[in-house]
This record gives structure tokens, C-alpha cells and sequence, in this order.
């Protein structure tokens, strides 16, 4: 994906004129750009062109850029940087819990969007070629191709679901998570699963007894209060993927 291919991107935003004037900068820096004007045309998009990175305008003439970002969560963890006229901190933390990797405002400047895509294509490039994640100086280390995980220098070992949540949320540390995104990242892995999302809330807390020195206290599954969880770990810089 990364190599000789060209990365494709998908612009989705009602206003053509947007679209001409980021399709310009980003074709410019060697991507491949496809559009949407609304979001059913997008959500068909994202099935058909497979698009490495979206760019949702939250604003559409249909239905929202919130239940776009939301429907193409249950299939993709797809990067998602969203464009919207809402500059208040409620609606930015809104656009993030709902999956979004990043979220500018309106006005902005093209040249900022491409900075902001190229940021977050390099995240994800590292992330794929990741294969062992250490992290807070080895405290906690996961081999993702093992499947093996250690924690305080003890190898433990998970349930299905524990192992699914907590590499997750460690391929994407920061990330808040809704109790509904992980229940959905474990259904979506074909596994059969009963409760509410409050249930949630149990392999969480069976988790964090298994990889935590203090449970009440943990470093790495950090509940963010309202919202959901998000991954704490310090990813260890010589480990950190180049």
C-alpha cells in the first residue's frame, strides 16, 4: 500500500469547491483522490474504492458526517480526519470519541490538510509493520505475532476478548474507545458475544487485574470518564517502529 501504489484518499464534502481545492493539494503530493458529495455516495465509496485514508466533512446534505464516521467504523479502522464549522471543545471531543484520528475546523488552510494527512498516514504505516509492542519500559509487552502478552516481567494469559480489546486500543494509544467501538471491534472479529456494551466493562476490569501493578491506578487502561477507555502505555522508543 505504501510502496510504488499510491495511497487513495476519499474526500467527502457537499461543497465542490472544497473538494476542487484539497483534490488539487493532495494530487499535488502523488495521492489518488476519489469524492463524495453526501454521505450514502461515501458510504458506498468506501466499499468500492477502499480509500486508506477518508476525509469527512461532518456538515452532509443526507444523513451526517457523525453516522458516516459511525457506520464506517464497524467495518474499517480506516483513518478518518473530519472537516467541520464546530469549533467548540464538545463537539471536537465528540468527533474524536466517535473514531475520528484527527479533526480541523473550518476555516482552514489546504496546505494544513496535507500536513495533517501526511501525519497521520505515518502513524499508520508504523503501525502496520509493527510486530511487538513494548511499552513503559517493557512493563508490558505484546507480541502480535505470538500472541503472546507479559506483563511486570510475568507471562499472563488472556481470554479471546481480553487479548482482542487490549490490542486494540495498543495499536492506537490515545484513541478514546465508546464501550459500544469495543464491543463492536469484538463482534466484528466473529466472535459470539452476549451482554450490553456495560458488559464491557467486565473484561476490562478482569484485564486490568491481569496487566496492571495497580488496577485502581492503571497505566495502561485509562478510563476517560463519560466517554470510554483509552490505551495509557508509553510506547518504548526503542521499539517504536521507524
Amino acid at each position: 500500500m505504501w510502496g510504488v501504489v499510491k495511497v487513495k484518499i476519499l474526500l467527502v464534502d457537499d461543497e465542490r469547491r472544497i473538494i476542487e481545492v484539497l483534490e488539487a493539494y493532495l494530487v499535488r503530493e502523488g495521492y489518488e483522490i476519489h469524492s463524495a458529495d453526501n454521505g450514502i455516495d461515501a458510504l458506498k465509496k468506501v466499499k468500492t474504492v477502499t480509500p486508506d485514508l477518508i476525509i469527512l466533512d461532518l456538515m452532509l446534505p443526507d444523513i451526517s458526517g457523525e453516522e458516516v464516521c459511525r457506520l464506517v467504523r464497524k467495518e474499517s479502522d480506516v483513518p478518518i480526519l473530519m472537516l467541520t464549522a464546530k469549533s467548540a471543545e464538545d463537539d471536537r471531543i465528540n468527533g474524536i470519541v466517535m473514531g475520528a484520528d484527527d479533526y480541523l475546523t473550518k476555516p482552514f488552510s489546504p496546505r494544513e490538510v496535507v500536513v495533517r494527512v501526511q501525519a497521520i498516514l505515518r502513524r499508520v504505516k508504523k503501525t502496520e509493520k509493527v510486530e511487538r509492542l513494548e511499552f513503559n519500559r517493557k512493563k508490558l509487552v505484546i507480541d502480535l505475532i505470538k500472541k503472546d502478552v507479559t506483563a511486570n516481567g510475568d507471562s499472563i494469559t488472556l481470554t479471546p476478548i481480553e487479548y482482542k480489546l487490549l490490542t486494540n486500543m495498543a495499536v492506537n494509544p490515545g484513541r478514546v474507545y465508546s464501550r459500544m467501538d469495543l464491543l463492536e471491534k469484538i463482534q466484528d472479529e466473529g466472535m459470539y458475544y452476549e451482554g450490553y456494551e456495560r458488559s464491557v466493562d467486565t473484561h476490562i476490569k478482569n484485564l486490568r487485574k491481569k496487566i496492571e501493578r495497580d488496577s485502581r491506578q492503571p497505566d495502561f487502561i485509562v478510563t476517560v470518564f463519560g466517554m470510554g477507555y483509552k490505551f495509557g502505555g508509553v510506547l518504548d522508543a526503542a521499539n517504536a517502529p521507524v
